[in-house]
């Protein structure tokens, strides 16, 4: 027994030593949240457990229904690494949700976060840090950020990365889905928490994508996964796919919380707008403005982008979109007074970061069509009007061709798409 340490190195050790328990233990996450501002209900610490259940897991995937509180659960799992000293720790997600976690995490769970976004990771790099990323804050950052710094994610020794509305990165499982399977690559090594309210949408094989994030070898191949569950499953497949997914994904029901969680309930009112006349000029000078062949207040490469954010502000507020004006004035202004070129290249890029997700993503455009073009395909082969006296009528789509009708789109863009029409 050491003898040299003080009463108050003696408290913190008893008090670090007991949150050394089995994973499986409720009173693992006992002393790591006797201080947060959340009142837990019983699902959620149960997700938590799910996740600790074993040292060996890859990770899991809280596929809880909408509202019954994913990020608590995330909360309860990443103060229980901080109380353990594991303090790298990640959370990739929308970038329109970053400061929401940043603010939870502060106010619910006192844990320090900080955005990695452009800004501070310039800074960071400019300050001496070899590897932003590596700091003892959680992390927060964007999928598209995520994904354009993956090489120092990859460096990173990360205790634990959790990816929120996880099923963003769904389609891992086709090669050509850069931002899923670039993520993937970064912390393949790493124990993952995906959390996503819908982790089946369109296809079988966006489960698969998934739980592949986790770990390659649940399903194994996916040639064997859709030889075995992609067609129509019998009960017995359909329980032996439920077993295989038992390990890796825990799901709650709304249904299933209904007699400690008591849900208001909500009549949705519809009103009918009609902006005013003053409302629809400013819109028609914007769509004029915007629609001019070349503005020297957004850069090309980024104008697709800019255009989409600028109708997104404009339709919030005109007192949104007065002040974003207002700033690509001043800058613009800076710019002629120091005949800048560098600063008109990056004149709004950092500032509209966060929509970057959001709004420009080729491979989302991509998945949609997608979509519409695999509905159009069952459309055809299914009997409309009825049948009997009623007919039995059929349709085929063909010559199908999409083009842009308001301003530039990306020619590679237009091309993909026409493609996935033309196999209708």
């Amino acid at each position: 027994m050491c003898s040299n340490i003080t009463d108050y190195q003696a408290v913190y050790i008893a008090g670090f030593l007991t949150r050394r328990l089995p994973a499986n233990d409720i009173n693992k996450l006992t002393a790591s949240l006797q201080d947060a501002q959340v009142d837990l209900t019983p699902h959620q610490v149960e997700a938590a457990l799910f996740a600790f259940k074993s040292p060996l897991s890859k990770g899991a995937i809280l596929a809880d229904e909408v509202g019954l509180g994913k990020t608590i659960e995330a909360g309860i799992i990443l103060s229980q690494h901080w109380s353990e000293h594991k303090r790298r720790l990640l959370v990739i997600c929308p970038a329109n949700l970053r400061k929401q976690w940043s603010s939870e995490l502060l106010e619910k769970f006192y844990l320090p976060s900080v955005i990695m976004e452009t800004k501070s990771f310039n800074a960071s790099i400019e300050n001496g840090a070899f590897n932003p990323f590596d700091t003892e804050n959680i992390v927060i950052s964007s999928l598209q950020f995520a994904k354009s710094k993956a090489a120092y994610i990859k460096s990173t020794n990360w205790d634990l990365v959790i990816i929120d509305e996880a099923h963003r990165l769904r389609n891992v499982y086709k090669p050509q889905n850069r931002i899923a399977n670039t993520i993937k690559e970064a912390i393949e090594s790493r124990k993952k928490i995906l959390m996503t309210a819908t982790p089946l949408q369109n296809s079988i094989l966006e489960l698969y994508g998934l739980v592949s994030i986790i770990d390659d070898y649940v399903f194994g191949d996916i040639k064997s996964f859709k030889s075995q569950f992609g067609h129509s499953l019998t009960d017995e497949e359909f329980m032996e796919l439920r077993r295989r997914l038992q390990p890796v994904c825990k799901r709650t029901l709304r249904r299933q919380v209904l007699e400690y969680i008591k849900y208001t309930k909500r009549i949705a009112i519809v009103e009918e707008f009609f902006p005013t006349e003053n409302e629809q000029r400013l819109y028609d000078m914007v769509t004029d403005y915007l629609n001019k062949p070349k503005l020297y207040a957004l850069p090309n490469s980024q104008r697709q982008l800019m255009t989409l954010i600028l109708r997104k502000l404009l339709a919030s507020s005109t007192y949104a979109i007065y002040g974003t004006f207002c700033s690509l004035i001043n800058r613009l202004q800076d710019i002629i007074a120091k005949n800048d070129n560098v600063l008109l290249k990056n004149l709004v890029i950092e500032e509209y970061e966060e929509d970057n997700d959001e709004w420009v993503d080729n491979e989302e455009i991509e998945e949609d069509i997608e979509v519409i073009a695999e509905a159009m395909r069952m459309l055809q082969y299914d009997y409309l009007g009825g049948s009997g006296s009623r007919g039995y009528g059929k349709v085929k789509f063909y010559n199908l061709k999409a083009d842009n009708v308001i301003g530039d789109v990306d020619e590679n863009i237009k091309k993909q798409i026409n493609e996935l029409l033309s196999e209708i």
